[in-house]
């Protein structure tokens, strides 16, 4: 007699191919692409009366269901939105303000999967996105830069943090505290690098063996302008909701605040940044090097300034520019001004299927994920927005359902996760709920990208002294055919 086992559905939604339209910003209604559910006539596992471990049903394919913008904007707004996302994809070089250090030489280069202003790209599942461009903008224009050991083609992007100050003779001061970005390339040896330009590339591989690494991958902007709309009161109503139920399984959570205005910061990996007009220009400056009217100064490798002969142009390289070309006010902002109204203007993420419409392992994926985990407890359905002045008389940041699945609060995660890099309010080991809205197409997880799937994702949110310990409890106390269905529901966002 043999027991029979349950079969898993696992939700396949995988395509061997789509087209990428980044300029064409249409939004586009995602509907679900599912496979049938497993055959097990033949599956000795099954015979022997063993269960399937959960898998992954890895990222989903088309539709892409992100990139368009909100609804309801004006002409006019729609024309200063496709001028912002060309901006977004332009390749800067030396004389237009890059580096001398630099990560990427544009914004799209690390915003780019499964559209422009998401995350890092992978050819092997979206082969039309193509691969990590940082591999070969280690040597573009002559460079002489290497790739560190931690970029690889396949992904994911990553910048590097040194948590303490590096010697020049290759030892970590820990008496010295860092923290800051540290480019992974210089334009020493670039032909558009200024003549005697000296610059070397730091040793990351020193670093690495010493455990002086913080990495960090980028955050999709989807939904920028509803997150940024997000009334400070609503997230500290949802903050205290549900109190009891966070106390009981050790859940706790704060917001990061500005150190300016003491309102709630809510973007980056620690939320440490207020505006996206200040994650605009700081990731300008940080990431491509080019100077702005908030961070009018060049960077080199903390504590010290570039050298004199890296750096040719007048300051800052990046401004508003006070004569429109052809008496056309798009051409005005400067390009930080109009990459913040690009991720204002971004829609938030299609899920796959919305209630009903889902499959059964998706419904019951969506019940497990908020009545049986907990997960909903950090990651917030949905909150909406206050009243935005950018979009008037329609709905478009007003009034918005934001299903973000996100509370914008940092939490203790424990050792495991912990990068030893303080932030504003945020410690060595506190991050932000990361938004989960746009996970069914996301490649990388967690802020280094250290896992490559959802179990792995989960699992390495338990740990010494993490918040999510007794939610990772729960999901473990699954049965093999329930952690699928809430696997199947992640992707389907």
């Amino acid at each position: 007699m043999f027991l029979e086992a349950p079969s898993l559905t696992l939700v396949n939604t995988r395509s061997p191919r789509f087209k990428m339209l980044p300029m064409l910003f249409v939004l586009v209604l995602a509907v679900p692409l599912f496979a049938q559910g497993q055959n097990h006539d033949h599956d000795p596992g099954r015979r022997r009366g063993k269960v399937p471990a959960a898998q992954d049903p890895g990222p989903r394919g088309a539709p892409i269901g992100a990139g368009g913008p909100v609804a309801n904007l004006s002409p006019d707004q729609l024309r200063f939105f496709n001028d912002a996302a060309q901006r977004f994809v332009n390749a800067e070089g030396v004389a237009d303000g890059l580096g001398p250090t630099f990560n990427a030489d544009s914004c799209g280069a690390c915003h780019s999967q499964p559209a422009i202003g998401g995350t890092s790209p992978s050819a092997t599942a979206f082969p039309q996105v193509g691969p990590n461009p940082q591999v070969a903008l280690a040597t573009a224009e002559g460079a002489t830069n290497k790739p560190p050991f931690f970029v690889k083609p396949d992904g994911p992007i990553r910048e590097a943090r040194f948590k303490f100050v590096m010697n020049p003779d290759g030892t970590v001061d820990r008496n010295q505290p860092d923290g800051s970005v540290h480019d992974l390339f210089t334009i020493q040896g670039r032909n558009d690098a200024p003549t005697g330009c000296t610059l070397a590339q730091e040793d990351f591989w020193a670093a690495g063996s010493q455990h002086n690494l913080a990495l960090r991958i980028p955050t999709p902007t989807f939904g920028g302008g509803l997150i940024e709309t997000i009334d400070d009161a609503t997230i500290l109503a949802n903050m205290q909701a549900n109190r009891a139920d966070k106390l009981r399984l050790g859940i706790r959570g704060k917001p990061n605040r500005s150190g300016n205005d003491a309102t709630i910061t809510r973007f980056g990996w620690k939320a440490q940044n207020k505006s996206l007009i200040e994650f605009s220009h700081e990731a300008y400056s940080v990431e491509i090097g080019e100077t702005n009217q908030m961070f009018p100064q060049k960077r080199g490798f903390f504590p010290n300034p570039p050298p004199a002969n890296c750096v040719s142009n007048p300051q800052p390289e990046d401004q508003t520019r006070y004569v429109a070309t052809g008496n056309d006010p798009v051409g005005v902002p400067s390009d930080d001004d109009a990459f913040a109204t690009f991720m204002r203007f971004l829609d938030q993420p299609t899920p796959s299927c919305k209630g009903v419409n889902c499959p059964a392992s998706i419904q019951n994926g969506n019940k497990l994920f908020t009545d049986g985990v907990k997960c909903a407890l950090c990651h917030t359905p949905s909150m909406t927005t206050g009243q935005s002045s950018f979009t008037v008389g329609a709905q478009g940041l007003s009034g918005v359902q934001a299903n973000l699945f996100s509370d914008l609060l940092l939490h203790h995660m424990g050792e495991r996760l912990s990068d030893g890099i303080p932030q504003g309010k945020a410690g060595p080991d506190e991050f932000r709920t990361a938004p989960l809205w746009g996970l069914g197409q996301r490649l990388f997880f967690l802020h280094d990208g250290r896992a490559s799937n959802l179990v792995e994702a989960i699992r390495q949110h338990r740990s010494e002294g993490s918040e999510a310990n007794a939610v990772i409890e729960n999901f473990n106390a699954l049965t093999p055919e329930q952690q699928q269905e809430l696997l199947n529901f992640l992707r389907s966002l």
